[in-house]
């Protein structure tokens, strides 16, 4: 399974999201510093609600520091549109029902879930530079307590 590290070159992604179509080189050059993309396994569940709550909760500070954020499942694009409007997520949620960005990203495949090896969705995040290379890939996180992580990674907090 690929994965990227810091320093990678990042590819292009155009998916539907609830903000419309997601093209991840058009939010690069949108933005003044970068983009965050996080991938979660499902919308409205208590750790993927958990963490996306800390973005809609940080995304103003990140926005000012010159982040976008972008937030990746395989959910339907009407679930994620319930969980966006439930949660008051004020940053788009990407669709990838069949997980090819996931797969490509390294964000699916197998992983320990309880002392056992499944196949499954990888909570992570990847930090994009402006010039469109990897600044930071963060594999395997928790849900609690990463976006702090990020923000102290960014310099956003001390």
């Amino acid at each position: 399974m690929p994965r990227f590290n810091p320093g990678d070159l990042i590819p292009n992604f155009q998916v539907d999201s609830t903000k419309g179509k997601v093209d991840l080189y058009q939010l690069i050059e949108n933005c003044e510093k970068g983009v965050i993309v996080y991938f979660y396994p499902k919308a409205s569940t208590p750790g993927c609600t958990k963490e996306a709550c800390d973005f809609r909760d940080s995304l103003q500070s990140l926005q000012g520091a010159g982040y976008t954020v972008v937030g990746v499942s395989p959910d339907k694009l009407s679930a994620l549109e319930k969980f966006a409007n439930e949660q008051g997520l004020n940053f788009a949620l990407a669709t990838d029902p069949d997980k090819t960005l996931m797969e490509a990203w390294g964000a699916y495949g197998e992983k320990q879930n309880y002392g056992k090896t499944v196949v499954g969705v990888i909570r992570s995040t990847i930090v994009i530079h402006k010039d469109k290379t990897v600044a930071h890939a963060l594999y395997n996180v928790k849900a609690t307590g990463h976006v702090a992580r990020i923000r102290k990674l960014l310099g956003i907090d001390s």
